[in-house]
């Protein structure tokens, strides 16, 4: 449940971010931002399925 909030956490401060800097005029920032955040995500959630796969690979002795 832990990582569901952070994922949910590190969303709602990349689209805060995104819009301040999108209505400030720096939508080239605003597009780095969440591409940065999205990188950042896609790396926890990899983590996560390497885990499970050594855990699987664990349990059945691989």
């Amino acid at each position: 449940m832990d990582f569901i909030f952070r994922i949910a956490a590190i969303g709602i401060l990349v689209a805060v971010f995104n819009q301040v800097l999108s209505r400030s005029g720096k939508e080239d920032v605003a597009l780095l931002v969440s591409l940065a955040g999205t990188v950042l995500v896609l790396m926890m959630v990899v983590e996560k399925i390497s885990d499970l796969f050594l855990l699987t690979k664990e349990l059945f002795g691989l």
